[in-house]
């Protein structure tokens, strides 16, 4: 351990100081609020410096200042792990330059979707936390998904050892080929349970279970302890800072771009993770002019943006990008913690204003370090078109949440005449949305069903079917529980036989 801990506290209030390595296990703060760390490490080798390098030792550089606790050799151990021929290119997160402006692919893990950037290390992290803290309960990783996390959190964690994993779904509010990834999971260790509600509903329900005290001492009682795969765990959501300076460093070499030249980051966005880990990317000294906020019809975050007022009391809206048809978005918790300077207690009453009124309103001290923020929101006509529009002319397969971000960085182009170079990140393969991407390009693809379409999509991209899906409408259903939200203790309590 070094002597310069970083060390990690809770967004609402609580003394209580930890380190990484329990941070990771507890997913979230005892006070119901989220780990932040007490200081943004900065970026303190050369950035330019760093030419040719590739991105396991990129992610070690990075991670080693936010895991202080962790030996280099542990983490080391972690990321060769995590990033290895699970993922299908050797770049890991390749940049590709359509349309004038470059996507951050980051859907090449195993699962298609950029959840696997972080969920192929954080089981490991998890691993050696509980080795490092001589934990002898099992673990209980509890998670709600609006599609993407389920899957991967379920790959990242089946079959490994003192691990159980339990993943809620809203069960109509994920594609057809996300549904089945999750159902069709193997390993003795792995439990999907479709919710009857939306993510919200699924969302809300998960973390009352982790912050009820009745049923954790029970589950304590009985050798367990609950952690978290979603983006609410800090183990989760550091490495995917890792990805905006690969994504940097690489537009540098290749000439793209010049020393300090800063651009503008696009991020379809429904939780705020993904953006939020950019943000922490500018925080440590990446040379960043905007971080555009992506929204779809659900605009709750480009709302809050526009006016300082976070507003939840609105119906959700079930769009074509379904893993961005969020209304509360937890990660933002921790963006208002580092623009009210720390105030916990401020933090603590705008997130109680939330859960009693509905919405909250920011002061305007608050609202002014927004301005590295743009919010805007995209209609789904508007993402079947640029869908369309980037097949047509770019022959370029983009999926409907992407479409979202490269409709937004048009709209937000137009509107700011910002001329600066932009990295749109493209959150999933369109094989995992294949009726939606299909139909934008053209209706007649209307008469088939999403599996079939996998096939058609191949043909029409002049590519391969990527192995995660492959004959993934064959493969037999093995998880059928359903419930309501009311009913999610009793179904963990079953699974795990107490």
């Amino acid at each position: 351990m070094r002597e310069n801990n970083l060390y990690y506290k809770s967004t609402r209030g609580s003394k209580k100081r930890f380190l990484s390595a329990a941070t990771i296990i507890k997913g979230i703060a005892d006070d119901g609020g989220l780990f932040v760390p007490e200081t943004i490490p900065q970026a303190n080798r050369d950035l330019y410096g760093l030419k040719g390098v590739d991105y396991k030792e990129l992610a070690f550089l990075i991670m080693k200042d936010f895991f202080t606790d962790y030996h280099q050799d542990e983490l080391k151990y972690c990321i060769n792990q995590a990033y290895d021929k699970k993922f299908d290119t050797p770049i890991i997160a390749p940049l590709n330059l359509k349309m004038g402006v470059y996507f951050l692919e980051l859907y090449h893990g195993p699962t298609l979707a950029f959840k696997d950037m972080a969920l192929s290390i954080l089981p490991h992290l998890l691993k050696k936390a509980a080795q490092k803290l001589n934990l002898n309960k099992e673990i209980v990783i509890l998670t709600a998904t609006s599609g993407d996390t389920g899957k991967a959190a379920l790959e990242g964690f089946a079959g490994v050892e003192g691990i159980k994993i339990i993943v809620f779904f809203p069960q109509k509010g994920v594609s057809k080929i996300q549904e089945r990834q999750m159902l069709t999971q193997e390993g003795d260790n792995t439990f999907v349970i479709g919710i009857r509600g939306n993510f919200d509903d699924t969302q809300r329900g998960v973390k009352e279970i982790f912050e009820d005290p009745d049923f954790n001492k029970k589950m304590d009682e009985k050798n367990y302890i609950f952690s978290s795969a979603n983006s609410i765990n800090i183990g989760r959501l550091i490495p995917q800072i890792v990805y905006y300076f690969y994504a940097y460093l690489n537009l540098y070499n290749k000439g793209e771009i010049k020393s300090g030249e800063k651009i503008n980051i696009t991020v379809p966005t429904g939780n705020f993770g993904n953006i939020l880990a950019a943000y922490y990317a500018k925080e440590m000294g990446l040379p960043v002019n905007k971080l555009i906020c992506a929204s779809n019809e659900n605009k709750v975050l480009a709302d809050f943006f526009n006016t300082g007022i976070y507003d939840k009391r609105r119906e959700l809206v079930m769009t074509i990008s379904p893993s961005m048809d969020i209304l509360i978005s937890s990660n933002l918790e921790r963006l208002l913690w580092s623009i009210s300077e720390g105030e916990n207690e401020l933090v603590k009453e705008l997130m109680n204003s939330l859960g009693e009124k509905g919405l909250y309103q920011i002061n305007s001290t608050m609202k002014k370090k927004l301005k590295y923020f743009y919010g805007g929101f995209v209609t789904q006509e508007e993402s079947r078109q640029s869908i369309k529009e980037v097949f047509e002319e770019a022959k370029y397969l983009i999926d409907p949440h992407t479409a979202v971000g490269y409709a937004e960085y048009k709209r937000y182009t137009k509107e700011t005449q910002d001329k600066t170079k932009t990295v749109i990140v493209a959150t999933a393969s369109p094989f995992k949305f294949t009726k939606s991407v299909m139909e934008s390009i053209n209706s007649r693809y209307k008469e088939f069903d999403d599996f079939e379409l996998i096939e058609k999509m191949a043909d029409l991209a002049r590519a391969s079917i990527p192995p995660g899906i492959k004959d993934i409408g064959k493969r037999p259903i093995r998880h059928k529980m359903v419930c309501g939200k009311k009913e999610m203790r009793a179904k963990i309590a079953e699974i795990l036989s107490f």
